[in-house]
């Protein structure tokens, strides 16, 4: 008697792409993720300038900080600042090196999501469709050169080694994300949580994990003067801006870039109709849930991610939505493509195509080539600052520079010394300080532990010069005028002294 084997609904939606053709996936991607970076290289945000400083002065000096005059540990992503700084080295200039990290963190996700989507039986549309709702997503764009697509290549193959059971990678991943930014392993977390007997070979992901990122912290702890980014402290006492802070931050750039948010943010409100939907087919003993289970977990991560950024109370700086919306995107694409019902299936094809088409108009709809990224908060245009930053050199000489603001492009483009909480340690001090005084006892112990090795005795910079906004003040040694979707039209003057009277 023959007994007929049961099959997986999910093994028969897709065979893997033949090998010749294995090929065509990245090269696409890595050719339209270069494309992509030509179009929006002129609206590179202000803070993507402050790592490519970072960058630049490793590269070519060998030295940690945001300026060559002094040593500053407010890097965010130490691991972006060192790909970086090896591309840079390679290539002579470290904007080209951010577009050629760009290129190599896209291919690497389209890698990861191909071979995810593979072992789960998904078509080999997926991986592409993921690809293309993660490039177009204007808040993904508009945080390009900062470490979110780095962020974002972790997660797919944080996804790729716990599917797999292979919890060294799994480890050195994690580590690596760490390094990418410590928020991110609260995602790492989660996906390492929901896998499948988790426990099972822990202590092999744990000892990979603390091997990689250890190191890096220990350095930064006893030579940098603390072991997580001055930035920690920084970004924590600003608090909001006024009423916003990240946990209804989507609600202020609703006001101000409507469009732009609402295509970057759509995504992640269909990925929650469809983990719903989802969890409603696994209740009535569907095939969906078993397409789309390796890609759960991703739900639960994003959805960690933004809890945790919501507690801390820091202002809602357009990037730190990343993780969570790489996260709920990729989730979307699976459950999209796995579907193989007609009626279901056109649905799915819709919402995609409709993600796209609202994203790319979100971002034609200003003229292109845009000034500014879709989302941002800066004053001004890169290109404008690009114009004030040797124009500010060639004024102020050696002399050093109070920050009007900010201080990314200018420092980035004035060749002189510009300073700020970014790069001014002896201003971080009282930062600290202050911070403590809003803590707990167990808050204070731990920003006393990692801040053991600080130079608390040295002093705030006083700056020959200084850039200060507002009324015209006495004795302005320059003027430029500063105008943004974000914060208006605003004056911008030269005075000399430290800009404290100003």
């Amino acid at each position: 008697m023959t007994v007929a084997q049961r099959r997986d609904p999910a093994a028969e939606i897709a065979a893997p792409e033949s090998k010749p053709r294995r090929w065509v996936l990245p090269g696409a991607v890595a050719v339209v993720s270069a494309l992509v970076f030509a179009v929006v290289r002129p609206h590179l945000v202000d803070d993507t300038f402050i790592t490519l400083a970072y960058a630049r002065n490793l590269a070519f000096h060998g030295h940690w900080g945001l300026i060559a005059a002094e040593t500053s540990n407010t890097a965010t992503s130490p691991l972006n600042v060192l790909l970086l700084a090896a591309l840079t080295l390679v290539l002579r200039d470290a904007v080209l090196a951010a577009g050629a990290l760009f290129v190599l963190c896209q291919v690497a996700l389209a890698l990861a999501l191909r071979r995810a989507g593979d072992r789960a039986g998904l078509p080999a549309r997926f991986a592409p469709a993921a690809v293309a709702l993660v490039t177009v997503n204007p808040l993904l764009l508009s945080s390009i050169g900062l470490e979110v697509e780095l962020g974002a290549a972790g997660i797919a193959w944080l996804l790729v080694f716990a599917g797999e059971r292979r919890p060294v990678a799994l480890g050195v991943l994690t580590g690596l994300l760490a390094l990418v930014r410590l928020d991110l392993v609260v995602v790492a977390l989660v996906l390492f949580a929901l896998r499948r007997r988790f426990w099972e070979k822990a202590w092999q992901s744990v000892l990979a994990a603390a091997a990689v990122a250890l190191p890096w912290f220990a350095f930064s702890w006893v030579v940098l003067g603390s072991a997580v980014p001055d930035t920690v402290i920084i970004k924590t006492l600003q608090k909001s801006w006024g009423q916003w802070d990240f946990g209804n931050g989507p609600g202020l750039y609703a006001e101000v870039f409507p469009w732009a948010t609402i295509a970057s943010f759509l995504p992640a409100a269909l990925a929650l109709l469809a983990f719903a939907l989802c969890v409603a087919d696994a209740a009535r003993g569907g095939p969906l849930w078993a397409r789309v289970r390796p890609f759960v977990p991703l739900v639960p991560a994003g959805i960690a991610h933004y809890l945790a950024y919501t507690r801390l109370h820091v202002p809602p700086y357009h990037w730190y939505y990343g993780p969570s919306l790489v996260a709920a995107t990729l989730f979307l694409a699976a459950a999209a493509t796995a579907v193989v019902r007609v009626p279901a299936r056109v649905a799915a094809a819709v919402a995609v195509a409709g993600v796209l088409v609202v994203s790319v108009g979100a971002y034609a709809a200003d003229g292109l080539p845009r000034r500014f990224a879709p989302l941002m908060s800066n004053h001004d245009a890169t290109a404008d600052y690009e114009r004030i930053g040797p124009e500010l050199g060639r004024l102020v000489g050696g002399g050093t520079v109070r920050s009007g603001g900010e201080i990314g492009v200018l420092a980035y483009s004035c060749g002189c010394a510009i300073v700020d909480l970014f790069d001014d340690r002896g201003a971080v001090g009282p930062a600290i300080t202050e911070r403590e005084a809003h803590l707990g006892a167990l808050g204070r112990a731990l920003v006393d532990v990692n801040f053991r090795f600080f130079d608390f005795g040295d002093q705030p910079i006083v700056t020959d010069y200084a850039l200060v906004r507002g009324d015209p003040p006495p004795g302005a040694l320059a003027h430029w005028t500063l105008t943004s979707p974000w914060a208006g039209t605003q004056q911008l003057y030269l005075v000399r002294g430290n800009g404290s009277g100003a």
